[in-house]
């Protein structure tokens, strides 16, 4: 049976190969690659994805499976190979489902889809995304009706990021939590208090915005030998390997909070794929267990860390140094701008309170679009007609508006949920670290990041894929997801700033 295991391990290494090279070839699309290379990428790219896609679902992957039910139940749940046979098991059942034409397909389109986007963000121009938007939607419901599903045609995408997340389960999370955050946005904007953000616009040199963010991802932990950053269009964060985690940046010399902290979100992907147990490398256990617990970490080393007044006690010298209009601003006044709630257009530089108002608004419009409720030449005005409704404001082109986000492109139907799951558990994560790192605030306030990267480090990110994302949250909280601690924490924020 062991021989049979070390079979299971030389494929699934095999395949870890194909599926690292293809990463490495997405990160240099978004990157480095020349326009002009688009078709041939998308060829390498469902090259790439066929072959990787028949090696895993060849039928000797199956009976090896089945040799091994006995030696997964004798070892145990919590066993390492055990995990390695149960997780291959559903990735392989349901990949069998996906032909291998619609794999290669699916793959070539997103890379041209990916390219188109990118053109018509940079003239404002969704008709000529259109036609790859419904291709896109296209592929998504042809995953659906392979993958199957009882309730709700979305269940089948959210399924992919957060495994066993149901529609329902989401719109149950995110109906009181809007009837929460909502009178937060209202009392703000009653209370007539104006946060003066002046500070954060004006000439910031690139360079020295991408040094000092380097500096401060470094001190969090990332390891430089084992990652690199690079600019890109739209911020993302992808791994290789553990030793290979690459973050892609947005910089604007107009805008400094753009760079700084799109730096620290992306830095919270790297340092959770950068401390995967090697005992998990070129397995299917090497990634995170769920987009939700990958995104906790990424909003909790942006916000719960890099927000706040201790983490910026220790910083602000620093940018003060990189960049010397500073000087004339107290560091309190910097605290509150960069926590100001303000209802804007872009979702990666939205403020903590009403981030989760620009998910929802997506949510709701990829339920829609999958069901047929909206004329996808109409998405634009789709998009800010609830931009209207959820924020108040109205986006004065499609550039800031439904051109925004990547996502569509690479067919990433059924992701955005994640973020603002990933804030709850963040904030879950953070109190129960709390309760271990009693000095925590004063540990930031010295620029002492790594007890609490050692403490997520051995209750989050060894494990990889080891746990269903909430059999992990209750193992560390000791209960499933609960909007409620992290509606707390946006209220003392609100009452830090405000005073309200």
């Amino acid at each position: 049976m062991q021989d049979t295991l070390n079979a299971l391990k030389v494929r699934l290494g095999t395949i870890s190969d194909l599926e690292q090279a293809s990463s490495l070839l997405h990160y240099d699309q978004e990157a480095f690659m020349p326009m002009g290379a688009s078709q041939a990428r998308a060829t390498q790219m469902a090259t790439l994805s066929s072959v990787s896609h028949d090696l895993f679902v060849a039928d000797e992957v199956g009976q090896w499976l089945e040799e091994l039910r006995p030696l997964e139940q004798e070892l145990g749940h919590d066993d390492n190979d055990a995990s390695i046979i149960r997780v291959v098991r559903q990735d392989y059942e349901r990949t069998r489902k996906l032909p291998t034409e619609y794999v290669a397909r699916a793959a070539e389109t997103y890379i041209l889809a990916n390219e188109q986007w990118r053109k018509a963000r940079a003239d404002s121009d969704f008709p000529l995304f259109l036609p790859w938007v419904r291709k896109c939607v296209d592929l998504a419901h042809e995953y659906a009706e392979y993958q199957g599903y009882e309730d709700h045609v979305y269940d089948a995408l959210l399924d992919q990021f957060e495994p066993g997340m149901k529609t329902r389960e989401v719109e149950s999370i995110f109906t009181p939590l809007r009837d929460e955050i909502t009178p937060l946005v209202q009392a703000v904007a009653a209370s007539g208090i104006k946060i003066d953000t002046a500070c954060l616009h004006g000439q910031f040199d690139p360079l020295a915005q991408r040094s000092l963010g380097n500096v401060l991802v470094s001190a969090y932990g990332f390891d430089v030998n084992r990652g690199r950053v690079d600019e890109v269009t739209h911020p993302f964060c992808t791994s290789m390997s553990r030793d290979d985690v690459r973050m892609g940046t947005r910089v604007s010399a107009q805008r400094i909070n753009e760079n700084l902290f799109s730096m620290l979100h992306e830095c919270g992907h790297a340092l959770y794929d950068q401390n995967i147990d090697s005992c998990f490398d070129r397995t299917s256990l090497s990634s995170g267990c769920s987009l939700g617990l990958h995104e906790s970490q990424s909003r909790m080393w942006e916000n719960l860390v890099g927000r706040s007044r201790p983490f910026w006690h220790w910083a602000y010298p620093m940018l003060q140094a990189y960049f010397p209009s500073f000087h004339a601003v107290g560091l309190d006044d910097f605290y509150k701008a960069i926590n100001t709630v303000n209802p804007s257009f872009i979702r990666v530089e939205a403020d903590e309170v009403t981030y989760n108002l620009h998910i929802m608004l997506r949510f709701e419009l990829e339920k829609a679009m999958m069901e047929g409720q909206v004329d996808l030449a109409h998405l634009p005005q789709e998009w800010n007609d609830r931009m209207q409704t959820y924020l108040g404001v109205t986006p004065p082109n499609d550039r800031l508006g439904v051109l925004q986000d990547v996502h569509w492109s690479f067919g990433s139907l059924g992701y955005f949920p994640t973020y603002s799951l990933g804030n709850i558990i963040s904030v879950q994560l953070w109190e129960t670290c709390r309760q271990d790192l009693v000095d925590l605030d004063a540990q930031l306030a010295r620029g002492e990041f790594a007890p609490l990267l050692a403490w997520m480090k051995e209750r989050v990110h060894r494990h990889g894929r080891k746990h269903e994302p909430m059999e992990l949250l209750r193992k560390i909280t000791g209960a499933g997801i609960d909007a409620g601690p992290y509606v707390e924490y946006l209220k003392a924020k609100i009452h830090d700033v405000y005073g309200i």
